[in-house]
This record gives structure tokens, C-alpha cells and sequence, in this order.
């Protein structure tokens, strides 16, 4: 037998298997495709998850760009001495993978006011800016600050080189149990008309 006739053979039993594939055949060709799938769609969900946890990302809304990220500008966390910056997903997105979801899922809700112009003018968002705050107050207040514990930690700090205001706010803090957004809040943003009393009602709550 030629070699052309083994080549054309070779190839019209592949052509036949493909046609008339065996159960053994079939179940490992379904098992390689759906690997294959598996991997495609883990490898782009995790790139959506990377792109949408950029601070590029969040300034695509000009109602960030705007408002929030020009506050944020210039702050301790946008510029410092040690160049170590905290981006809007640092603080705004948890890094442990339930509660990224978690909050994933409710910014599907925010993508519904970005669609119905809820904020998209200055005048709105100022309107709106004290119930946008309450609601991430409250949730720091749940969670124990947790994004900010990801840079910042009481058992880590070093109170005696803290000048002498903020050794003794921190160490009144860990005796009362407060968290950072206790006396932090406004630190990267301008805080909201009538905060001080949305303070007092979250701290009641509480």
C-alpha cells in the first residue's frame, strides 16, 4: 500500500469516526468541550471583574468623574508622601470573593439610575448626596470598615509616633469598639448638608 493510500485511509476512518462517533468517543468530546467552555467563561468573567474594578472604569460615569473623584483629588489618599494611593475600588469593592459579588449584584441597581439620570447633573447629585452617604456609612458600620482595614489596622498602628490628637482619638476608639467611619467620614469626599445629624441617627442605630 502507497503512502498517499495509508494518508487517505488514516484520514477517511477520522472522517467516519467524526460521522458515526462511539459512546466512548462522544462522552470525551463532550467532556473536552466543556472544558474548554469552563475555561473560556472563568478566564472572561474574571477579566470582567478585573475591568470593572478599576478606577478607569468608575470615571467612565461622568457623574464620578464630576463630583466624587474631583473631591477625592488631591486628598490624602489620591497624594501623599508615600505614594501609596487608594483608588475607588480600594475602598468602594471587598476584596474577599462573596461580598464582591455581593456588591457587584447591587451595583446592578446603580447602573439602573445611571440609566435613568438619577444623578447625572450636579444639582441632582447634591440633592441625593446625603442618602448615597448614609448608605455606605451604614455598610461600613456593618462590616467594621473592612476596605479600610485592608491598608489600616489599631493592633498595627504605632499610636506613640501619632501626634498627641490622634494617639488619644485612637486609643478612645479601641476602648469604645468604634470603627474608622466613626470619625472618619469625609475624609476623601465632601461630607453631605446635615451630615452631623445623619451621624447622630446611624450612631443611635447602632
Amino acid at each position: 500500500m502507497s503512502e498517499l493510500e495509508e494518508k487517505g485511509g488514516f484520514f477517511n476512518r477520522i472522517w467516519a469516526l467524526l460521522r458515526r462517533p462511539s459512546k466512548t468517543t462522544s462522552a470525551g468530546m463532550l467532556l473536552f468541550v466543556g472544558l474548554i467552555l469552563g475555561v473560556a467563561f472563568w478566564g472572561s468573567f474574571n477579566w470582567a471583574l478585573e475591568v470593572t474594578n478599576t478606577e478607569t472604569f468608575c470615571l467612565s460615569c461622568h457623574e464620578m468623574e464630576q463630583n466624587v473623584y474631583r473631591e477625592y483629588s488631591g486628598t490624602v489618599h489620591d497624594t501623599n508622601a508615600s505614594g501609596v494611593r487608594a483608588t475607588c475600588p480600594d475602598c468602594h469593592v471587598p476584596r474577599p470573593w462573596i461580598h464582591k459579588m455581593k456588591r457587584k449584584i447591587q451595583a446592578s441597581n446603580e447602573v439602573l439610575h445611571k440609566i435613568l439620570g438619577t444623578v447625572d447633573t450636579r444639582e441632582k447629585f447634591e440633592a441625593h448626596r446625603l442618602t448615597m452617604a448614609k448608605r455606605v456609612w451604614q455598610t461600613m458600620k456593618e462590616t467594621d470598615s473592612r476596605e479600610c482595614r485592608n491598608c489600616h489596622n489599631f493592633m498595627a498602628m504605632d499610636v506613640m509616633a501619632q501626634n498627641s490628637r490622634a494617639r488619644n482619638r485612637h486609643l478612645e476608639a479601641q476602648e469604645a469598639g468604634q470603627t474608622c467611619i466613626d470619625c472618619h467620614k469625609g475624609i476623601a469626599h465632601e461630607l453631605p448638608a446635615n451630615a452631623f445629624s445623619a451621624e447622630e441617627e446611624l450612631n443611635q442605630a447602632h
